[in-house]
């Protein structure tokens, strides 16, 4: 009997279901990015990220490289939309989801290379290796990159953070990693998985973290004046942001006086602390004149200055000393895209007129920061401390101390500071600095050289913090190799794909044969 034609009643329609080990895979994928960002602070739960990436392990060992690609768009999605909430908070869900989503596709690209080389000998390995090639370029791409997300940043109360002293935040997300691979291969070769899940887990307690003032010592203030209110309009608030944060100041030199708080060397002000551009008008230097006078030491101005040679707009932190005013600029170098500058601005304006809404800035190019009293001190405006080798450029030009002047006020009361504030810890550690953070609305912080903190700030509330912190000039050895070890990580994780490519090309051959 011939069979039915194709279109024949009778033929039996084939519908192609997706198989139970699929979907828990997929479960897995997506379970093992949300561990990812519940390892982030504020929650202190770093110990889940190995956790994550062991799920993360077990859905791409075996797989294709187009399944890795799709399970790790999974992964990366689980791990960003609730991680980058922050950016929709006054914006909606235009900033949030395709960021989100472009940052899923990136960590995609890695997961299909982990995928395709998962047949090579100690896997586990090379997959971490291929994390941090991943990471790497999305320090650099696209739009200039954009750092949020890095594993490292999700370690500053973990077992992992010394190793920042060693390699930098690329050794640290290396060896969160491969401890979550590790634990992952322990279930195929217990012998290799072993090593592989406790060295880098343990790695951490035989690295020293210097806390010595071995420059001396020097007592901050860090700044806190508040906004208004939270929200993308503060800026029209400007003037009463700057008051604030002079308030804040005459009030911490009237404590000074009265003996209940020390008399401060070095003061810190947060990013946009003063909107009004001082070097165009009076009042707002007069302002900034009295609280300087006041407080009888230099304060670090974050303001938002006109340049006169074009009339663009530049983020600067400018050196205000009592009885002399300004002295010294420092020119934000990193600019957030989206934000202070806007790519594509036409195309994006397709979609919305919200793009508009960005600026215009301009970045600097230098990053020596402000001698001030007895300390060099560092300046990373804000989303300049996401970046490594802007932070490492600061402290190689000589610096003593890290200061961190960020404005927080528009992403409200979300997670975001928080995130921020890691990274400083991790900062601290990776160059042996105390850091300190000023933010208009908080958190403000005191970070010592381990990375602890000893004090912190609420959320919008007004506040002043002083503490006497050391100074230190020693190198630590991230330090001193630069970008050495993102740079040799990245180049195994290229061996990785090359042994991969061989592989297959030798399989290939014997299947003909």
């Amino acid at each position: 009997m011939a069979p039915d034609p194709p279109d024949s009643p009778e033929t039996p329609v084939r519908r192609r279901r997706i198989s139970g080990p699929v979907l828990l895979r997929v479960a897995l994928a997506v379970a093992g990015g949300v561990l990812i960002y519940l390892s982030f602070p504020p929650r202190p739960l770093w110990f889940l990220a190995p956790i994550g990436f062991a799920l993360l392990a077990y859905v791409l060992y075996g797989r294709r490289a187009r399944a890795g690609f799709g399970y790790g768009l999974l992964f990366g999605l689980g791990f960003m939309v609730p991680l980058l909430r922050w950016t929709g908070e006054f914006v909606g869900l235009v900033a949030w989801l395709p960021l989100a989503f472009a940052c899923a596709l990136m960590i995609s690209i890695g997961t299909t290379a982990m995928a395709f080389t998962s047949r090579l000998p100690a896997w586990p390995l090379w997959a971490a290796f291929l994390w941090a090639a991943d990471e790497a370029l999305r320090e650099v791409f696209p739009f200039g990159g954009f750092t949020w997300g890095k594993v490292a940043f999700g370690q500053p109360e973990g077992w992992f953070l010394p190793l920042a002293a060693v390699g930098g935040a690329p050794l640290v997300s290396f060896a969160v990693v491969l401890t979550g691979f590790g634990l992952f291969w322990l279930t195929k070769n217990w012998k290799l998985g072993l090593p592989l899940l406790v060295v880098p887990l343990v790695a951490g307690f035989g690295v020293p973290v210097g806390v010595d003032a071995s420059a001396g010592t020097v007592t901050v203030a860090a700044i806190q004046g508040n906004v208004p209110r939270a929200g993308l309009d503060f800026n029209a608030q400007r003037r009463a942001v700057l008051d604030n944060h002079v308030k804040k100041t005459i009030e911490l030199a009237a404590d000074v006086a009265a003996g209940k708080a020390k008399q401060p060397d070095v003061v810190i002000w947060p990013e946009n602390s003063s909107d009004i551009d001082p070097f165009r008008n009076a009042d707002a230097k007069a302002a900034i004149d009295a609280a300087a006078n006041a407080i009888k030491a230099p304060v670090a101005v974050g303001a938002v200055v006109v340049d006169r040679s074009d009339g663009l707009p530049r983020n600067q932190v400018v050196l205000w000393e009592p009885g002399k005013g300004a002295t010294d600029t420092y020119t934000k170098r990193k600019l957030q895209p989206f934000g202070e500058t806007m790519p594509m601005r036409s195309f994006f304006r397709l979609f919305s007129s919200d793009v508009d809404r960005a600026g215009v800035f301009q970045p600097g190019s230098d990053p020596e920061g402000f001698r001030m009293g007895p300390a060099q001190v560092a300046l990373d405006t804000c989303y300049e401390v996401a970046f490594d080798s802007v932070v490492r450029d600061s402290v190689t030009a000589g610096a003593t101390i890290i200061a961190i002047p960020t404005n927080n006020a528009t992403f409200g009361r979300t997670e975001m500071t928080y995130q921020q504030l890691s990274m400083s810890r991790v900062r601290a550690v990776e160059h042996g600095r105390a850091v300190v953070v000023a933010a208009t609305s908080g958190v403000s912080a005191i970070v010592q050289p381990d990375g602890s903190v000893t004090q912190k700030t609420g959320l919008f509330t007004p506040d002043a913090l002083v503490a006497t912190l050391p100074l230190r000039s020693q190198t630590t050895l991230a330090t001193w190799l630069g970008a050495w070890p993102g740079w040799v990580l990245t180049a195994a994780g290229l061996v990785a794909l090359a042994l991969g490519f061989t592989r297959r090309r030798k399989d290939s051959n014997g299947a003909a044969a």
